[in-house]
Formats: structure tokens, sequence, C-alpha cells
């Protein structure tokens, strides 16, 4: 009987042990696996020095002047003007009216590039500022003036148009290196995103076709809000690891293949800048990645970057009728503006700082 207990036993222990030998394999591969997630995206999030982390420098008379403009151009756009998209296409005529008024006031040389959808004409609106030494490289900097259909856009993306129309009266009196370009954009909210509709994929696929060298792109969406509340800026798992809990920075977002770009930018506008930057560069199918105008450059082969709040996953008036002007900290986003205009000047070779 004994016997018969030892060799029911012996029979059972080559299983067992087989099984414990491929869940230690499961585990070890998993652990792995983690590991080197994790080892990737700390990879795809590291940046040059590090973000400003104290309290903010005294706002500046500069930077006090700099605030009233924005908030004049965002008031214009969503309060005066409104809801302007292909539903208020009266609207929208009349915001890229106002772009271009204040381009030209601004002493910059504006051009419209015009196309159809559905018999209606839509409109890019772009000003440059020729290089004086390689004006054949070109820096684009880009921001939408449409709304999503219900809202006034006051974030979205009054805060980037205003930005835009703000950095060139900077530029417009400063010899560069490189030529800059201007360019607000018609359609990039539904039902044109992420098509060829989109104002600004009718554009890049134009500088393509006559072979622009576009050294670099910078898209402004959704740059006015800000909040030092713990929890108020979200992300998608597991980037949370790797980034804030407090949505009071400003982010730099490209692709992979513009990794040297974004890490150009960021260095740049810490080295300038004493407010709070985060960056990071991600597969393009990474949400959020491509949710703006920098998109079609990265599909005609430009370096691209976005400067955003986050958008959706920071700001609560994300796409609704309560985006409007009260909601955006001015101050904060003169800040912002203040360290992109020297991020400009780097990446076009500001002449009057050699």
């Amino acid at each position: 009987m004994v016997d018969r207990e030892k060799q029911q036993n012996n029979s059972r222990c080559p299983c067992f042990l087989i099984s414990w030998y491929v869940l230690l394999r499961i585990t070890i591969g998993l652990f792995l696996l983690c590991a080197l997630t994790l080892a990737g995206i700390s990879y795809l999030t590291s940046m040059p020095s590090e973000s400003f982390n104290s309290p903010l420098p005294p706002y500046t008379h500069e930077e006090a002047e700099l605030s009233s403009a924005l908030q004049l151009i965002v008031e214009t756009l969503a309060k005066e003007i409104g809801e302007r998209n292909y539903l208020n296409i009266d609207k929208l005529n009349i915001a890229a009216d106002f772009i271009e008024q204040y381009f030209s006031l601004a002493g910059l040389s504006v051009k419209r590039q015009s196309y159809s959808i559905d018999g209606k004409v839509y409109y890019n609106i772009e000003a440059e500022k020729t290089g004086v030494h390689q004006a054949d490289k070109i820096v684009v900097v880009g921001a939408h003036y449409d709304s999503v259909t219900g809202s006034p856009g006051a974030n979205d993306n009054g805060s980037g148009i205003a930005a835009l129309l703000a950095l060139a009266r900077a530029f417009s009196v400063r010899d560069m290196s490189q030529t800059i370009r201007f360019v607000a954009f018609a359609n990039e909210e539904p039902p044109f995103f992420w098509t060829k509709k989109m104002g600004s994929h009718v554009y890049a696929k134009r500088c393509k076709e006559r072979e622009e060298d576009i050294v670099a792109m910078m898209s402004l969406e959704t740059i006015g809000w800000y909040s030092d509340k713990k929890g108020s800026q979200r992300y998608l798992f597991p980037l949370g690891f790797f980034y804030p809990s407090r949505g009071n920075f400003i982010a730099f977002v490209s692709n992979l293949s513009s990794r040297k770009l974004l890490k150009d930018a960021v260095a740049s506008f810490r080295r300038h800048s004493r407010f709070p930057s985060e960056g990071g560069a991600f597969p393009w199918f990474v949400p959020g990645i491509f949710w703006s105008d920098h998109w079609p450059f990265w599909k005609m082969g430009y370096s691209a970057i976005m400067v955003t709040d986050t958008a959706p996953f920071r700001y609560p008036y994300y796409h609704t009728s309560l985006d409007t002007p009260d909601k955006i900290n001015f101050e904060m986003m003169s800040r912002v503006v203040t360290g992109l205009e020297k991020v400009i000047g780097d990446l076009a070779g500001d002449r009057t700082e050699m």
C-alpha cells in the first residue's frame, strides 16, 4: 500500500514541476516586457535639461502688454465673430479677413491659398518674413482658425491663432537667417479632421509639390488653459508615471521621426523661459499625438511638432459651448508665447542675436 502511494506521488511530481516552470517563464517574460515598455517610454519622454519647477518669476510689463493683445484677439474671434466653420462660412470668412488684416498691419507679405469643398471656397492665410541668409529654408508656424460645431472656440483654437498673430508681429521687425511663414489654416475640425480637406493638408501638399525646404513646422493648438490643482492633468496609461499630475505646463509633442526637432525646441524653450514644459515623441498613432495641423506635414515627410496645453486631457470645456474667452489664462499664455518666440528665433537663426 505504501509503495503504491509513493508511485502515485512520483507520477505527479513531473507535472507539478513543469507547471511551476511554465509559470516562472511567463512571469519572467511579463517582467521583461514591462521593463522594456517602461524603458522605451522613458526614452521617448526623455528631454534635454529639466522643466522649470519653481514659483514663476514676476510678471513683466512686456508680458502684461502681450497678455492684453492676446485677449483682444481671442475675444474678437470667440466673442465678436463666434462659431466659425463650414456651417457658419460667413463667420469663417470674417475671421479670415481679420487675420489677413492683422498680418498686413504688421507689415508682412500676405497671401491667400484658396481651395473648394462641395462648391464652397475656403482660405489658408499665409504671412511671410523672408530670410536674409537662407531664404530657401523655411520654418512654418501654423494654427487653425475654425471652431468645432457648437463652440465659439476660445481655446480651440482662438488661443493658437492669438499666439500666431502675436508671434508674426514680433518677427515682422526682426531679421532672420531663414524664412518664417505664419499660416492660419481653415477646416481642422470635423468633418474635415484627418482628411485631405484639412486646410493644413492642402497647404502641406502644395509645399511638397513645390519641393519647398520646410526645415521645421510648429502647430499651435489649444494653449490657453492651466491649473495648479493636483489631478488636473490626465494621461493615457502608462504616461502618468512619467509626467506631472498638475496641468500647469506647456507640452511639446512629435512623432518619432521629428524627435530631433522636438528636442531642439524643448531645449530652446527651457533655456530661455522660466515656465514649466514637458515633451514627448511617440508613434504617430498614439491618441492625441496627431490631433492637429502638424499631421499633414508628417504625411509629406516634413519634421513637425505640436505645442499644446493637451486639450481634452486637461481642458474641461474642450469642444463645448463653454469654450469662451473667460476660461483662458492670458497671463500664463503670454509667458508661453514669450518662450515660443525664442524657440522660433533659434530654429530660424535670429540674426539680431548674432
